[in-house]
């Protein structure tokens, strides 16, 4: 999630800093870029056509751009609302931590609860393309501003748990 960290970190800084970014960033061809990004992402997934880790990276560098360039406008954020620098920040901070201590650390997981992780991703008790789909309807909901950070979280615990299981397989 290396390209999705990247993006978190340059929003954070762009927010914070006058720049004529910001104009271009919030114009709807980012909304539809970034749409166009998560669909086609969750289309891979789905049909497992894309590698987890694109899938998952490519999904939610897009849900960003999207989430950026569709909320910044909106009326009830002021031009300088603390949420634009905070929530990128904390998911940049949140994704690094993922990626570096819960991701390909198989090999300190007990047998009996790799087998058990193993079940449950061949069952697919919440595939990833529904997780990534429910990330993207939380762009649409305004009024619960915290809901898309929280859903971009259990994507990236999502994300953690999978290539945990795929190093086993």
């Amino acid at each position: 999630m290396l390209v999705f960290i990247a993006l978190s970190l340059a929003l954070c800084y762009i927010a914070q800093t006058p720049s004529s970014l910001l104009v271009i960033l919030t114009s709807p061809v980012f909304i539809y870029a970034g749409l166009t990004i998560a669909l086609v992402s969750i289309v891979g997934a789905f049909f497992k056509k894309l590698p987890d880790k694109i899938s998952y990276d490519a999904f939610s560098s897009g849900t960003l751009l999207l989430w950026f360039a569709y909320w910044k406008p909106m009326p009830f954020f002021s031009s300088d609302s603390p949420v634009f620098f905070f929530f990128p920040l904390y998911l940049a901070l949140m994704s690094a931590f993922i990626t570096l201590f819960l991701s390909n650390q198989s090999h300190k997981i007990d047998k009996e609860s790799l087998d058990y992780m193993q079940y449950l991703d061949k069952e697919r008790i919440m595939p990833a393309w529904s997780l990534m789909l429910c990330v993207l309807a939380s762009v649409e909901v305004t009024q619960h501003y915290q809901l898309y950070p929280v859903m971009m979280t259990l994507l990236m615990l999502r994300f953690a748990f999978s290539n945990c299981v795929a190093e086993v397989k």
